[in-house]
């Protein structure tokens, strides 16, 4: 499809890569959009146009979906069905910082931009969104509460990571990979301690028996 037959919000999308690389150096800016549509060979005027009133905030939030598109694409649901749950998410993670290796500087202004206050909130959704993205690919189900902390952790350990990525200067970032290793086995821990208790076939606590031989104690 040419540039000139995109509709505003695929071309929106279409620029996200480009702003992201030119952020590099004009961070996430006008100056960015304009250059991302001289590289696609779209019409500034229509590509601002395509990021009418979006700012800042709205690049940012354009590359990250055009990540959480490419990645659906290249580790389909079917593939990561052969790899046990740890190496699912670990490679659902491993691919988005892969994907914004050589953008570090892009990613700590972007960072920065998404920690204003005035961001936050949307940080926040587009963190969760991502999230839910890379657990729905793993092959998550979840409909009752572990729907949400399952996404909340993910969304916590991917952020945090992204933030060590960042700053890492270590070979190969021997560093980012050991800290993820870290706190995926944490989530390990926490979901085959949680198993434990929810396990209907073992001696659950029960608080209403609990308070009843408060009440009635056995003499």
């Amino acid at each position: 499809m040419e540039v000139e037959d995109l509709t505003l919000d695929e071309l929106r999308l279409a620029l996200a890569p480009g702003i992201a690389e030119a952020a590099v150096f004009d961070g996430w800016s006008a100056d960015a959009l304009d250059m991302a549509a001289d590289q696609l060979g779209a019409d500034r005027d229509v590509a601002r146009l395509a990021y009418k009133n979006e700012g800042a905030m709205g690049m940012i939030c354009a590359w990250i979906e055009t990540i959480d598109r490419q990645m659906a694409l290249d580790l389909p649901a079917d593939k990561l069905a052969e790899m046990k749950i740890r190496e699912r998410i670990h490679s659902l993670v491993q691919y988005r910082l892969d994907a914004v290796a050589g953008l570090e500087e892009s990613l700590r202004r972007a960072l920065a931009i998404m920690a204003m206050p005035q961001n936050a909130p949307r940080a926040l959704r587009v963190g969760w969104r991502s999230a839910d993205v890379m657990w729905r690919l793993a092959g998550d189900t979840a409909t009752d509460y572990n729907h949400y902390t399952k996404r909340a952790i993910l969304a916590s350990i991917y952020g945090a990571t992204l933030t060590v990525f960042a700053q890492d200067e270590s070979p190969d970032k021997a560093d980012t990979g050991a800290f993820l290793d870290r706190r995926i086995e944490g989530v390990m821990k926490f979901e085959r301690t949680k198993a434990k208790w929810l396990n209907p076939e073992r001696e659950s606590f029960s608080m209403s028996r609990f308070l009843g031989r408060l009440r009635y104690p056995a003499r």
